[in-house]
């Protein structure tokens, strides 16, 4: 349904968990080397528990090759805390890309900059970010419910 993009993930467990996330919304995870981990990691196994095999996974060299991969139509939005345009203000259609930057330094400034109309957040306060598997979680479910309002396929 939708598409989520980790840049440079560099927690397993983390990506374990968007793993499921994404089954859980049947959208596609494509992770961005350089990873942090070996797929093979246990963390990322443990995390992912019996369902990382089904998830839909997509690993490119860059950034710039997965984004040639996207449809004309598709649409990116940069998760960041670098803006003010919050999440819920996006409506949200399938097809979507929600990319989201490593846990210790988001998305490159250089890449937020060039795109600031593409740039959304999650509001909040007395805290720098949230854990990136609850950024995705936050997100993509508010992608997910929109989708369920509007009459289009969503989660069952």
């Amino acid at each position: 349904m939708f598409n989520v993009v980790l840049v440079e993930p560099e927690i397993p467990p983390n990506t374990g968990n968007v793993g499921r996330l994404c089954l859980a919304t049947k959208s596609t995870l494509h992770l961005v080397k350089p990873l942090g981990f070996s797929l093979e990691d246990r963390q990322l196994k443990r995390a992912g528990l019996d369902y990382w095999e089904d998830v839909d996974l997509k690993v490119w060299d860059s950034l710039p090759a997965m984004m040639k991969s996207k449809g004309p139509e598709d649409r990116v939005f940069f998760v960041t805390t670098k803006t003010k345009r919050p999440y819920w203000d996006v409506k949200f259609r399938p097809g979507d890309f929600l990319i989201f930057g490593r846990e210790t330094k988001g998305l490159p400034d250089g890449l937020l900059r060039g795109n600031p109309d593409s740039c959304i957040t999650i509001p909040m306060r007395d805290t720098r970010s949230l854990n990136l598997a609850t950024a995705v979680a936050i997100v993509l479910f508010e992608a997910v419910r929109q989708q369920q309002h509007s009459g289009e396929d969503g989660v069952e």
